[in-house]
């Protein structure tokens, strides 16, 4: 199962590469998740192989967001009010959603504040992207072989970092954490949790390099279902969660088909984007070239950095969504930026200057010359990308 990940065919798993490197570098250690008297032992590789195997044919619930990324004021950006039900919000603060999962091709995210609500919903090959307080709406009409990479959609191909990226779902965070596995990473049990008026195995994943932020990851993997139901990033720099996601209620029966029938209320602005050609190709698996703009990744696991570049006039005046000027609710997105920006610290250095963001899970560097680098190491680690690209 997924819930709007890059390919919705991902199911509530561990990669099975991920569990065969685990075995394979010996990186998981003896101990045992002893849990509750009511919940039998299980090993962290017996949890990762749990979690491989969960299917799910139906769920829905609620799930709260909690971010401490240690941004600066993000309220020009609609992410600094606690009750905005904009999807950019989501980047700092608490957030709630709700989530129903149909089926792969039926699918719905709604972050719900107290200034309105924005929807994610796929119903087969329609994809909505809705949002009540701003009055308008997103209609993409899917390939019929659709791959599901709804954040292109909601980014309308952007390649550049975005705050919706933030994990939305359980399912999503622990899916981006076992990706990192490999030998520089530990895994352990730790007892036992309840999440959302459920039993939990709690497994632990910890970077053994001191340079990534991340000082662990933890997993409340579900006894009975095996799928993640909460999960906790923790910095080295702070005592408790840098980033939770989790239940806070958790329905596996069939939520009702009216879910996903989405149609705009009276008076919403309406944007069509039908599908083209080249779509149809990268749905189908034509399209192989590298898309352009895309980042270049240095490095690899807890480590790795992305350095790219900005499209065009990203950070022009007046400008919204890169490259695509007048997208409904984006304008002056460029003007934004470039207030964002003169709160940031200067730096330089033999990779050139710029501007620095150093947060508590990832640190991130904009260059004068429209160069990026993010990844979740200190700032040394981003400057020794961008000297290496």
């Amino acid at each position: 199962m997924s819930l709007f990940t890059d390919h919705p065919r991902a199911r509530w798993a561990a990669p099975a590469a991920a569990v065969a490197a685990v075995a394979a570098a010996t990186l998981v250690t003896n101990l045992t998740a002893s849990a509750d008297p009511s919940l039998p032992p299980r090993s962290a590789a017996q949890l990762l192989a749990d979690v491989q195997r969960a299917q799910l044919a139906y769920v829905s619930g609620t799930v709260v967001q909690s971010a401490d990324l240690g941004l600066p004021d993000l309220s020009a950006l609609g992410g600094g009010r606690q009750g905005s039900s904009s999807l950019q919000s989501v980047v700092t603060g608490t957030h709630t959603w709700r989530v129903w999962y149909g089926g792969e091709q039926q699918q719905r995210l709604a972050l719900v504040g107290s200034l309105g609500e924005s929807d994610v919903i796929r119903n087969g090959r329609d994809l909505w992207l809705w949002s009540s307080d701003q009055k308008t709406a997103e209609h993409y009409r899917l390939p019929a072989k659709s791959a599901g990479r709804t954040h292109d959609a909601q980014a309308g191909g952007s390649s550049s970092p975005r705050a919706t990226d933030l994990p939305k779902t359980p399912e999503e965070a622990a899916q981006r954490a076992l990706a990192a596995l490999d030998p520089t990473t530990a895994v352990t049990t730790s007892g036992s949790s309840v999440v959302a008026g459920r039993s939990a195995y709690d497994l632990v994943l910890k970077p053994r390099d001191p340079a990534s932020l991340v000082a662990s990851v933890r997993i409340s993997v579900d006894a009975k279902r095996h799928i993640p139901l909460r999960v906790q990033a923790y910095s080295t720099k702070r005592a408790n969660p840098a980033f939770e996601v989790g239940f806070t209620s958790i329905d596996f029966g069939r939520p009702d088909a009216r879910q996903f029938a989405f149609n705009p209320p009276p008076g919403t602005q309406v944007t069509e984007h039908p599908v083209t050609a080249p779509d149809r190709a990268k749905a189908q698996g034509r399209d192989k070239t590298r898309p352009k703009g895309a980042p270049t990744v240095v490095g690899k696991g807890w480590t790795a950095v992305a350095v790219g570049s900005l499209p065009p006039g990203a950070l022009t005046s007046g400008s919204s969504k890169a490259g695509q000027p007048g997208q409904p609710g984006q304008r002056g997105q460029g003007d934004q930026l470039q207030a964002l920006l003169k709160n940031l610290p200067r730096v330089s250095g033999s990779w050139g200057s710029g501007r620095l963001l150093n947060g508590t899970l990832f640190s991130a560097v904009l260059t004068d010359d429209g160069r990026y680098a993010v990844g979740a190491v200190k700032p040394e680690g981003l400057y020794a990308a961008l000297k290496a690209r």
